[in-house]
């Protein structure tokens, strides 16, 4: 899996539920991320248990993605059926209401297979979700096992991370969140940082 980062981004076509609750036949990754950042975001299947607890927590910050040029793209092997029944649920009977973002239908599992994230045993989508920059190239990937939620935020301070680096030439320490100080990627500016830093990390 970690052998996508620095790689293209895998195109797809596939049927999808766009944010305004339309069936999309002909979905295309390529086309929808033109030129923007994009969050691909796995997860096993709907009116599960831990997935809706992600993706109403994505839904959420939308805003937070869209404010930085970010797509977000959800994927299951669920049908676009399936998706919309399950945006028709109500949250407080295991639903997922109607998420702002994309819900794609890889009923064929050949997304999930391209991005190397199926389950071993169960063949469904492990819970993976790949920071792509505005290129289409893989930046940041990561993996949990089925019963590991995951934390939205720092999805967040990853693509602030990568759009600081981009602007700035400075790599980002451990622990960086937007408004830290960076590092030059130099001897010199290793030093320097850590003599600043060191005992905060």
């Amino acid at each position: 899996m970690s052998t996508l980062v620095g790689r293209k981004a895998p195109d797809f076509v596939a049927a999808t539920v766009l944010a305004n609750g339309e069936i999309d036949d002909n979905f295309q990754l390529s086309e929808v991320i033109k030129d923007k950042y994009a969050y691909i975001f796995f997860y096993p299947l709907d009116f599960t248990f831990v997935c809706p607890s992600e993706l109403i927590a994505l839904d959420n910050r939308i805003d937070e993605f869209n404010n930085r040029n970010t797509v977000v793209i959800g994927i299951s092997i669920d049908s676009q059926f399936t998706h919309i029944a399950w945006r028709k649920t109500p949250r407080n009977q295991g639903g997922i209401g109607a998420v702002r973002y994309p819900l794609v239908a890889d009923v064929n599992h050949h997304i999930c297979q391209s991005y190397g994230v199926e389950h071993p045993t169960a063949h469904i989508a492990l819970r993976a979700a790949l920071l792509i920059d505005s290129k289409g190239i893989i930046r940041s990937v990561g993996v949990n096992d089925l019963p590991l939620g995951r934390n939205i935020d720092e999805m967040i301070r990853l693509i602030d991370a990568l759009q600081f680096h981009e602007k700035h030439g400075e790599v980002c320490p451990a622990g960086w969140n937007k408004g830290d100080i960076g590092i030059k990627p130099t001897e010199e500016g290793i030093a320097n940082f850590l003599s600043i830093k060191a005992e905060e990390l």
